[in-house]
């Protein structure tokens, strides 16, 4: 890389995305962020690992998440926490598709499969998903971009430095943000090479992927430059572990954490929270914005106090 990578300056006025192009429908984004809910079926996931392991607890639980108002639902069938290994795509086939078979077509919400693996999305798009999140931003299998493209899915790019077997063994950045951001853009620029369509994409930090609590929180307070690259922006902020960092406490409940993160997500215009505990986000979104926490406020404007 010879020029310094850019990332927008506290004077910029981001390019909003309204809308997100799902493979059949679209989700209009509006001030209040779209809540994706969370759901592992996996046994070793960090937060839920092993509670919907079998397939009708996780069929209840997506019908769960979609009455507490979930906009979208993310089924996963591997792990990607910290050292988790790998797990063969049939295996990983066998936790999800039970489960998407028996959702799809009748959950009203959208599904969006987690995975870095085209024989993994290919079925789980054959069977009604309409969105493929991967960890890799489409790098982690060849086959994964022309599936997209092919398909019409839509896609989440995220953004992680080394692989989950690696990625918090000491990471580093010298300019988090303007790393991330350069990452993001070549790999939305590679996949509209590719044929996939600006509205089909969406941007994710990856927050907890290969960063330290510096550069997650660098990240949760800068997601809004994200915006300059004319994508929905998508933050899993959900439990994670710099949440008991900045408490310190490692054994603290992380959901009353996660509330507050989110709160900061949307005063930046972040379009969509990837989260385990929808009821709990969704209602403090919505206090939040009846109080006027969503109301813009000119960047660089002092706060406002009494007179």
């Amino acid at each position: 890389m010879s020029e310094e990578p850019f990332y927008p300056t506290d004077d910029f006025r981001p390019m909003w995305a309204a809308v997100w192009q799902l493979r059949t429908r679209r989700l209009a984004l509006g001030r209040r962020p779209l809540l994706m809910g969370v759901l592992n079926v996996t046994p070793d996931s960090f937060s839920d690992g092993g509670q919907f392991l079998e397939p009708q607890a996780a069929v209840d639980h997506a019908w769960r998440l979609a009455a507490e108002g979930a906009d979208i639902l993310d089924i996963g069938g591997e792990s990607t926490r910290p050292y988790a290994q790998p797990v063969p795509a049939q295996e990983e086939l066998r936790r999800v598709m039970p489960v998407l078979e028996a959702l799809a077509g009748r959950l009203p919400i959208p599904i969006s499969i987690d995975t870095y693996k085209a024989a993994v999305a290919r079925q789980a798009l054959d069977a009604g998903a309409e969105i493929i999140n991967d960890v890799t931003a489409l790098r982690g299998d060849p086959a994964m971009v022309p599936l997209a493209v092919q398909t019409g899915a839509a896609v989440c790019l995220m953004h992680m430095q080394g692989t989950p077997q690696t990625m918090q063994e000491n990471p580093q950045y010298e300019d988090v943000v303007g790393e991330v951001y350069e990452f993001l853009r070549r790999r939305r620029d590679a996949a509209l090479a590719a044929g996939i369509p600006l509205e089909r994409i969406a941007v994710d930090p990856g927050i907890g992927f290969g960063k330290q609590l510096e550069h997650n929180l660098a990240l949760l307070q800068n997601a809004w430059r994200l915006h300059a690259l004319g994508c929905p922006v998508l933050v899993g902020p959900s439990r994670k572990r710099f949440i008991g960092q900045v408490l310190g406490d490692s054994e603290a409940d992380r959901r009353y954490g996660t509330v507050g993160a989110a709160l900061a997500l949307a005063r930046q215009g972040v379009q969509i929270l990837r989260v385990h505990d929808v009821a709990m986000v969704r209602q403090a979104l919505m206090v939040f914005e009846a109080a006027g926490g969503l109301d813009p406020i000119p960047l660089g404007a002092p706060p406002a106090g009494p007179t």
